[in-house]
């Protein structure tokens, strides 16, 4: 009776919360799953890959993007654009994928109100700020002036962890991926996402 249809994961914390392991965890044990590849004009960092990691444009070629209306969501952080194209994002959800977000707070919101009802939301976060500053330096990819930058992100991102559907203290990697997984294995089963009519219909007439 009830068709697997396309559902939107969204994945956001500060930077060095963890969320690149719990999302491997996702890729590894979900099946039908796409996940969003953001657009961005900042620099390629260390091991990262254009077209796996991140899209990376210029700024000349993302504004163009801006005008002709291609970005689903987008945002300015850090003096950088970030944003999620349109078109393929379209397609899996017609496919019935899963599409897997790892947005921030701006981009939950503007997707919050253009597809909420396709939209399950987890907020991830280290137990402190401390330990979250002590991860950013233990990682050695950024300065320390762009670490004090994303410090001061999470000081406020962490306010905004009610307007989530789920909340995740990754304080224990093997609960936190367990907690992911079953978060992200009932994201198709939402109500919202079914039409009432053809439900009831089905289930009166089969």
């Amino acid at each position: 009776m009830k068709e697997i249809k396309g559902a939107i994961l969204i994945i956001s914390g500060p930077s060095g919360c963890g969320k690149s392991t719990l999302l491997k965890e996702i890729y590894k044990n979900i099946p039908n799953y796409y996940f969003s590849i953001s657009t961005t004009t900042r620099d390629i960092r260390g091991e990262e890959e254009d077209g796996i990691d991140y899209h990376f444009v210029t700024i000349e070629e993302f504004e163009k993007n801006i005008e002709a209306g291609n970005f689903l969501e987008y945002a300015r952080v850090h003096n950088n654009y970030y944003g999620t194209m349109l078109e393929p994002i379209t397609k899996a959800l017609n496919d019935g994928k899963l599409v897997v977000f790892d947005i921030d707070v701006q981009g939950h919101k503007i997707l919050r109100e253009k597809l909420g009802n396709l939209i399950t939301s987890v907020f991830i976060t280290t137990p402190t700020l401390k330990i979250l500053e002590q991860r950013l330096v233990a990682r050695d990819t950024d300065t320390k002036e762009i670490i004090e930058k994303r410090v001061e992100s999470a000081k406020s991102e962490i306010c905004e962890f009610l307007d989530y559907d789920y909340l995740i203290i990754n304080d224990n990697i093997h609960k936190a991926t367990k907690e992911i997984l079953s978060i992200a294995s009932i994201a198709r089963a939402k109500t919202k996402l079914f039409d009432k009519n053809s439900i009831v219909k089905e289930w009166l007439n089969s």
